[in-house]
């Protein structure tokens, strides 16, 4: 549990950075045999592409990193539960761990809502860890939409 807490923790960071943007606070880090070798948050208002989700922008850099758009030795953590596109990508890069904080119960698709990444009629599954640093995580999304909600107020 201690090396999860540990990349969870840099993928935090990674939120953090997000949120000084003025982007949802997600992020990301993708570990391959005990290294970072992707790090990402989401920037999908600053880029304003729809795919630029934290999970999307770690999986594309390691596809640099590696060489391949297959994964397969790979744990993902994220703050937040990957949404159905990213659960898509998830499977698609053959990633065979995910780790992630808060649950979503708007978009989740990694347990909540649904479970993509178990999914017998896929050919492949991914493994899930979930509510690692949940309270954290959870906390730093919930803020933000707070203070969004309060400036909303005031104009």
């Amino acid at each position: 549990m201690e090396e999860e807490r540990h990349f969870m923790k840099v993928a935090i960071e990674e939120a953090e950075k997000a949120q000084e943007l003025g982007e949802v606070p997600i992020g990301a880090v993708l570990v391959h045999k005990g290294e970072v070798i992707a790090r990402g948050h989401n920037l999908r208002e600053t880029t304003q592409k729809t795919t630029s989700h934290a999970e999307c922008i770690v999986i594309d850099q390691a596809n640099e990193k590696i060489g391949s758009w297959r994964l397969e030795e790979c744990t993902l953590y994220v703050t937040l539960e990957p949404c159905p596109m990213c659960a898509g990508a998830i499977l698609q890069s053959r990633i065979p761990h995910l780790v992630y904080g808060a649950y979503d119960p708007k978009a989740g698709c990694a347990g909540t809502l649904m479970n993509l990444l178990d999914d017998e009629r896929f050919n492949h599954r991914t493994s899930i860890q979930s509510g690692v640093m949940e309270e954290e995580c959870r906390e730093m999304l919930s803020s933000f939409f707070r203070n969004l909600r309060e400036k909303k107020k005031k104009k």
